[in-house]
C-alpha cells in the first residue's frame, strides 16, 4: 500500500480536516489546524505531504521521526499542528487495514467510559447559570470557563471582584453539584495570578488553567506551592521536548496537550507516559471538530492517567457547524452521564461525510481570533 494524494478542507467554524489516500482505496482523516493560523498550516501540511507520497502508511513511527527531524528546523505550533494532522490520518488507515479501533493498536483499553466537560460563558463570561443549568439538565455534572476578561498586568480589586463574581454565583446556585474548571486564557500575569489563586481557594475549582503562559512556566512550582487549587496547563505546547521542562520542575497537576497541536496520537501518547511517570493527570485539549475529539479519545482510553476530555459541543466558537454536522456515524458519540464510551469502529472511529465537508469548504471562513486592547491602548491577552 502506498500514500497517493493529501488533501485538505477548511470548514467551519474554524477547523481543517486532511484526508490521506492510498492506492488500495483505503483514506484517512486527521485534523491538523491552528485556530487563526488555518492557512499557515494548510500550507505546511502539504509541504510536508509532498514527503510521503509513494511511501508505506503504515510506517508510523518512521514517517513521524522523518517528518519532524528531516527538515532541520523543527517544533513550533505550525509544524506540529501539521506533523499532527497527518499522523491522525496515518493512524486512521492503520486501523482501517487491520480491522480494530486505534486503542487496540495501542494496547488496548484501561477504561471503559471517558468523562467529558462542556464549556459554558464564552470570552467574556455572561450567562453562565442558566448555560450550567441546561447543561446539568442533559446529563454534565464538570464543565470549564474563562476566569476572566482582560486582565492588567497589575490590576484593580475591581477586576478582581469581577471574576470573583462569576464563581460566587455559580456556586450559590449549584453547590458542590457540579464541578468546574477555571481557564485563565493566558489573560493573567503572574502579579495577579497570585492574589486571584488565592481568592478563588473557597470555591474550590477542579482546576485553573494556564495560571500564566507557557512561556512563563518557570513560575508554576512557585504558583502551586502557594494554593491549593490543581493548576494545568499544555494547549501551548507542543512535543514532549517542551513538556518535558515542565515535568521536571513540577507544578502541573494536570497536562493538556493538544493532539491537533502536539505532533498527534504518536507524539501525545508519549507525553501522556511522561506525564505518569510524574503523577500527572492528563486532560487532552480539544475545543477542536470531531476528528480531533476521535484522536484524544483514541489516547484517553489507553492513558491510565488521562481523566477528563475537552469537547466542542455547543461551545461559543461554533458559528457556521457544530461538533457533528460532519459526522455520518453520530451516534457513536452519544454523552450518557457525562461520558463517552470507546469509538467501536475502526481507526479513529469517526465516518466523515466527504459530500458534506466538500460543500462546506466552498464557502470556507477565515476564522481569526478576536483582538483585544486594555483601556489605555496597549495590547491584551485574548
Amino acid at each position: 500500500m502506498r500514500i497517493t494524494r493529501l488533501s485538505t478542507f477548511r470548514v467551519a467554524p474554524r477547523w481543517m480536516f486532511l484526508k490521506v489516500e492510498t492506492d488500495e482505496g483505503l483514506t484517512g482523516w486527521g485534523e491538523p489546524v491552528l485556530e487563526g493560523r488555518a492557512l499557515t498550516v494548510e500550507a505546511a501540511v502539504h509541504e510536508l505531504g509532498q514527503t510521503l507520497i509513494g511511501r508505506d502508511p503504515m510506517r508510523i513511527n518512521d514517517h513521524w521521526q522523518s517528518m519532524y527531524r528531516h527538515h532541520f528546523y523543527r517544533g513550533g505550533a505550525v509544524l506540529m499542528s501539521a506533523i499532527a494532522g497527518i499522523d491522525q490520518a496515518l493512524w486512521d488507515i492503520k486501523g482501517k487495514a487491520l480491522g480494530v479501533p486505534v486503542h487496540e493498536l495501542l494496547g488496548g483499553r484501561v477504561r471503559d467510559r471517558m468523562k467529558v466537560y462542556s464549556w459554558v460563558g464564552g470570552d467574556r463570561p455572561a450567562d453562565v447559570v442558566e448555560q450550567i443549568r441546561r447543561l446539568v439538565e442533559g446529563g454534565f455534572d464538570t464543565f470549564k470557563l474563562n476566569g476572566c476578561e482582560e486582565m492588567a498586568m497589575v490590576d484593580s480589586v475591581r477586576a478582581v471582584d469581577r471574576a470573583l463574581a462569576v464563581v460566587d454565583e455559580v456556586r450559590r446556585v449549584f453547590g458542590t453539584r457540579i464541578d468546574f474548571g477555571l481557564d485563565f486564557h493566558g489573560r493573567v500575569a503572574l502579579p495577579m495570578a497570585r492574589p486571584l489563586l488565592r481568592a478563588l481557594e473557597p470555591y474550590r475549582p477542579l482546576f485553573v488553567e494556564e495560571p500564566v503562559l507557557a512561556e512563563q512556566a518557570e513560575h508554576y512550582p512557585a504558583l502551586a506551592a502557594a494554593t491549593a487549587i490543581p493548576l494545568a496547563a499544555g494547549e501551548r505546547m507542543y512535543s514532549r521536548f517542551e513538556f518535558k521542562h515542565v515535568f521536571q520542575r513540577g507544578g502541573i497537576a494536570i497536562v493538556q496537550p493538544d493532539l491537533s497541536h502536539a505532533g498527534g496520537i504518536t507524539e501525545c501518547h508519549k507525553i501522556a507516559a511522561m506525564a505518569e511517570a510524574h503523577d500527572v493527570a492528563l486532560a487532552p485539549h480539544c475545543p477542536l471538530g470531531p476528528v480531533a475529539l476521535a484522536a484524544c479519545l483514541q489516547l484517553d482510553f489507553v492513558a491510565w492517567n488521562a481523566v477528563l476530555q475537552e469537547q466542542s459541543m455547543g461551545i461559543h466558537y461554533n458559528e457556521g457547524a457544530e461538533l457533528l454536522d460532519y459526522v455520518s456515524n453520530r451516534d457513536d458519540f452519544r454523552i450518557e452521564q457525562g461520558c463517552i464510551a470507546a469509538l467501536p469502529g475502526p481507526g479513529l472511529g469517526v465516518v466523515i461525510d466527504e459530500d458534506r465537508v466538500r460543500e462546506a469548504a466552498a464557502r470556507a471562513p477565515d476564522w481569526h481570533n478576536p483582538m483585544w486592547r486594555h483601556a489605555d491602548g496597549s495590547v491584551a491577552e485574548w
